[in-house]
């Protein structure tokens, strides 16, 4: 019985996260916003999730798929439901709110 728990533990925490995030170019905003977010996915996600920059200087069609509407933002993509987070990301507590994302334990 105990090792049913322990797959399922194991199983919910190998869950990958995908993240996307929106930025126009490299501006102080979001080589900021960037360094934020892997700085919460390497303490928080340990290593299960993958981010993909979307630039929308270059590719500004992009912005549709995601309704982007402001600059930086982070979108979700998996685990579903999609969450979105408008800014530079460096409000730790709020990120992890806004993304659902449970710290591994409370060092508090």
């Amino acid at each position: 019985m105990t090792d049913h728990l322990s797959d399922t533990a194991n199983t919910k925490r190998a869950e990958i996260w995908h993240l996307r995030l929106y930025v126009a170019g490299q501006t102080p905003k979001s080589l900021v916003a960037f360094a934020n977010l892997k700085k919460i996915c390497e303490e928080y996600l340990n290593g299960q999730y993958s981010i993909e920059i979307i630039d929308l200087s270059k590719q500004p069609h992009l912005a549709i798929e995601d309704n982007i509407v402001a600059l930086p933002t982070l979108v979700r993509k998996l685990p579903e439901p999609i969450k979105k987070i408008i800014g530079d990301l460096s409000n730790t507590e709020k990120v992890l709110v806004g993304l659902h994302i449970s710290p591994l334990m409370d060092e508090h």
